[in-house]
């Protein structure tokens, strides 16, 4: 069973051969260990996959990075997570606020962090969410003030991807009023780990990804310079919803196609091998029906996945293809899910069989860049009233694509 697409170029091809070796070699070992311990950050693979440049995937060549493209990004980040969606949820949230830099960030800002980026010296999060507003964006509370020369920010964020491991946050916050401002009143800042009064907060275990950190940022008189605002003051809004049309929906796609590829492979084996009546439970035509509607749904969510981030890396006007490929990706993979579950029986509820896992940690990708409900709305936009902005046609970059043969040695 091919569990990447048909239609990949022998480039690509090899470019999965190498994801799927890292994975087998330094992911696969460490899921036992990332289970059993819930409460831990998995720092390590983290750098690992730092000092592979994947966190550049994106970043163009004139700043070290390797410009890859999103079909190969999402190729990177689907295999991680086939072998641990944790894995896979780490290398997705390094991914936003690289966006921020490239389309939004100062020459200076790009010249000092996308090179750190590529060579793996640092790490980023973006922090957007806040507790009470979700994804209304516009109705953040965390704020910042000019004071002299420098902003000061008070507030907290909530769900913060890499949390606990990055070197710098870029974060969106309040600087006006909505009702005088409007969609101008968010402004995006770069803000050091290490700032006096910022402060993350300890590492909670969620439901599933264990030993990815997804946790909450403080900001007490957090005192940042003028030369750390990301863009324009009142671009927020717009940095904040690129990054997360552009990246975000794309990225967790990828993150639920790589669950959903485990998935069914964890439920075909199963059947295989479970002796029953004479032969094995694959045998049984009621079982194959259901195995059969799994894979239909698996291949369908790896074209919409694949075809949407070819259509972006064209630079054509997609916005709507990510976005569906976002909420049907997780909606697929959890009919998948349980699907498995219940062909398991009981058997899929030990926690030394990976099946539980992998339904726990596909229940991650629902509510990130917007919950299902979200996604519909947008989509409904595509469709009523006035046109919404087409970020992949604006931000797009329409450059060649980064040849994965030419870095194979």
């Amino acid at each position: 069973m091919s569990s990447t697409t048909a239609d990949l170029t022998p480039d690509y091809e090899a470019l999965v051969q190498h994801f799927d070796e890292f994975a087998t070699a330094e992911v696969a070992p460490r899921v036992q260990r990332m289970e059993s311990s819930p409460h831990a950050v998995e720092r390590d693979l983290a750098l690992l996959m730092a000092e592979q440049g994947w966190f550049g995937a994106t970043i163009p060549r004139q700043y070290g990075g390797m410009h890859a493209g999103h079909l190969a990004k999402t190729l990177m980040i689907q295999r991680m997570a086939r072998a641990s969606g944790a894995a896979g949820a780490i290398l997705q949230a390094s991914q936003l606020p690289v966006s921020m830099l490239i389309h939004f960030g100062s020459d200076e800002q790009k010249a000092l962090l996308l090179p750190q980026v590529s060579c793996g010296d640092t790490l980023l999060s973006i922090a957007v969410t806040e507790e009470e507003t979700g994804s209304h964006v516009l109705g953040m509370e965390t704020t910042a003030r000019r004071d002299g020369n420098d902003w000061i920010l008070d507030g907290s964020k909530v769900h913060i991807g890499n949390s606990h491991i990055a070197h710098f946050h870029c974060v969106v916050a309040r600087t006006a009023s909505a009702d005088t401002a409007g969609s101008r009143a968010l402004t995006a800042f770069l803000v050091e780990h290490d700032r006096d009064g910022l402060t993350v907060e300890p590492h909670r275990p969620a439901l599933g990804l264990h030993g990815f950190t997804f946790g909450k940022l403080t900001f007490d008189g957090v005192r940042i310079p003028e030369a750390n605002v990301i863009g324009e003051v009142g671009d927020g809004k717009d940095i904040a919803y690129s990054s997360s049309i552009l990246y975000g929906r794309p990225n967790l796609a990828a993150v639920s196609l790589g669950i959903h590829e485990a998935i069914m492979e964890c439920a075909a084996g199963f059947l295989q091998g479970r002796r029953r009546y004479n032969g094995a439970l694959a045998d049984l035509p009621v079982l194959r029906d259901r195995v059969g509607d799994m894979k239909s749904r698996l291949m369908a969510s790896r074209d919409l996945a694949h075809h949407a981030v070819r259509m972006l890396d064209s630079g054509r006007p997609c916005d709507d293809l990510l976005i569906n490929s976002k909420y049907l990706n997780h909606k697929w993979a959890v009919q998948s899910g349980q699907d498995a579950m219940e062909l398991h029986g009981a058997h899929a509820l030990r926690t030394d069989y990976p099946l539980q896992r992998l339904w726990r940690d596909v229940q991650h990708t629902y509510a990130p860049a917007g919950t299902g409900e979200v996604q519909r709305q947008r989509l409904a936009e595509t469709e009523l009233g006035a046109p919404p902005i087409q970020w992949s046609e604006r931000l797009a970059a329409k450059t060649s694509l980064f040849l994965p043969t030419s870095t194979a040695a």
